[in-house]
This record gives C-alpha cells, sequence and structure tokens, in this order.
C-alpha cells in the first residue's frame, strides 16, 4: 500500500485550513455559489471531454494511486535468469511447462512466442506494439486529471468574473456608497482560490502519480522484453542479468548484482 496520495492531499488541505482559519475565520472561504461554480463546471468540462468508458474506470485509478508499486522487476529479472539457464541446458521447448505456470499474462506471452521459434524480431515486434497500446491507454487515464487541473483554475476565474460583475451591478454610485465592496470583492476571489486549490492539491498530484505508475509498469515490461528476446538468442545467463539490471534505477542495480533483492518470484504477478 502507498498512503503517500492520500496523506499528502488531506495534510495539503489541513495546512490551507489552518492558514485560513489564524488570519482570519474559516466562514470568510465558504461559498456555495462558487463551490458549484468550480466543482460543477470542472465536473461538467471533463464529462464533455471524455466518453463514458474512460469515465467509468476513474474508480480503478484511485486504486492504483493506494495500491502500492505494484510491478517489481527485480523478481522477474531472478525468474529471467532461471529460464536462460534451463534453455541454455535442455533448449526452449523446456519452458513451455514453465511458461503456463506463469500467472503475468505478458510475460506468459513472451516465453511462448519464443517456445514457438518465432523470429526473434518478430517477438520484440510484438510485445513492444502491446506496450505502446498500455502506454496509450495509459496517457489517456492520466489526460482525465491534467485536463481537470487545466479546467479548475478557468472556471475559478469564471466565478471571479461572475462575482465582480454582480458586486458591479449592485454598487449604489449614486450615494457613493462602498460599505460592502471589500466583502464583494471577498466573495468574488473565492472561486479562484477554489479553483487553484483543486488543481495543485487535487487533479495535479493525482495524474502525477498515474505517470510514474505508468513508468513503473513500462520498465517492468521492457525487462521481459529484453529477457525474453535474451533467452531466445541464448544469451549468457550472467551477461544477460547485468544487462537486464541496466534498465533499473541506479539504486537499486546494486542491490540485484549483490543478490539483497526480494519480493519473491514473478510468476506471483498479475496484470
Amino acid at each position: 500500500m502507498d498512503p503517500t496520495t492520500i496523506i499528502g492531499i488531506v495534510a495539503g488541505f489541513g495546512f490551507i485550513v489552518f492558514g485560513c482559519m489564524s488570519g482570519g475565520s474559516l466562514s470568510n472561504f465558504w461559498d456555495p455559489g462558487s463551490v458549484l461554480i468550480v466543482l460543477g463546471g470542472t465536473f461538467s468540462a471533463v464529462i464533455a471531454s471524455f466518453p463514458l468508458d474512460k469515465l467509468k474506470k476513474m474508480g480503478k485509478h484511485m486504486t492504483k494511486l493506494i495500491a502500492g508499486k505494484k510491478y517489481q522487476p527485480e523478481p522477474v529479472i531472478e525468474t529471467i535468469i532461471e529460464f536462460a539457464q534451463m534453455a541454455r541446458k535442455d533448449g526452449l521447448l523446456v519452458l513451455e511447462e514453465k511458461a503456463n505456470e506463469l500467472e503475468d499474462p505478458f510475460f506468459k506471452k513472451g516465453i511462448l512466442l519464443v517456445v514457438d521459434a518465432m523470429e526473434a524480431e518478430k517477438v520484440r515486434e510484438i510485445l513492444e506494439n502491446e506496450v505502446g497500446s498500455m502506454i496509450e491507454r495509459h496517457d489517456g487515464e492520466v489526460a482525465i486529471y491534467e485536463k481537470a487541473s487545466s479546467y479548475a483554475p478557468a472556471f475559478g476565474m469564471i466565478g471571479t468574473l461572475v462575482g465582480l460583475v454582480n458586486m458591479l451591478k449592485s454598487m449604489d454610485l449614486s450615494s457613493g456608497s462602498s460599505n460592502n465592496l471589500g466583502a464583494s470583492m471577498a466573495t468574488a476571489l473565492v472561486t479562484t482560490f477554489y479553483g487553484c486549490i483543486l488543481a495543485n492539491l487535487l487533479f495535479g498530484p493525482i495524474a502525477k502519480k498515474l505517470r510514474i505508475r505508468n513508468d513503473e509498469e513500462v520498465i517492468y515490461k521492457q525487462v521481459i522484453i529484453e529477457g525474453v528476446v535474451g533467452i531466445q538468442a541464448g544469451d549468457n545467463p550472467k551477461v544477460l542479468k547485468e544487462k537486464l539490471v541496466s534498465l533499473l534505477h541506479q539504486t537499486n542495480q546494486q542491490k540485484i548484482l549483490n543478490g539483497e533483492e526480494g519480493g519473491g518470484k514473478s510468476k506471483k504477478s498479475k496484470k
């Protein structure tokens, strides 16, 4: 589980509330009309921008945020090296039974393509096309929150303009009265305040975390692609391991080469 997104958002709102209360009353920052303009306008614009089948998956996006790092390349490297040793010793056909034990469909597919004696370039093309489709799908998911992040300040500005228009319309210039000018101006600015918070403390962080999850899955699958192609080419397992480790972040490379990685075999991995 990765609670950082929830902790960050809750803490951010907490600090903002504390800041609002320290300089005055929290009620100064509450305006139902502004909430309707910013929240209602933002979500309406998002709904108008994306098809229903993408919007229905937003619940799953929240699961990704708190589920933690799902794709661990370190265990899969050990499984690949094990398969490489078996293939060099007994031939590629021995991997068919092992492939059927894998729970990761992508890994299983790659091994079976090799067992079927498909050309290396064709194997790489098929697997990379699948990764490309995955990235495109994830980009569509992240785009929802990136768009919402841009819509929220815009609707905040719209609310401010509405407030200013109402303020100016209600001013009595003939009597020179301006007693309510400060309060009216504050109400007009509240919508911009709401829009900035939503963009920078909610939608922006969600989009960033989904990008990170995408990058983790891409690296994981790149390791599988290079491993599968290396197995087919009959690469030396030690050389293949160093090649796969080089794809990872530098802080994890030495741990794996020293045999300090944990997490079990990738056979337990699920897509």
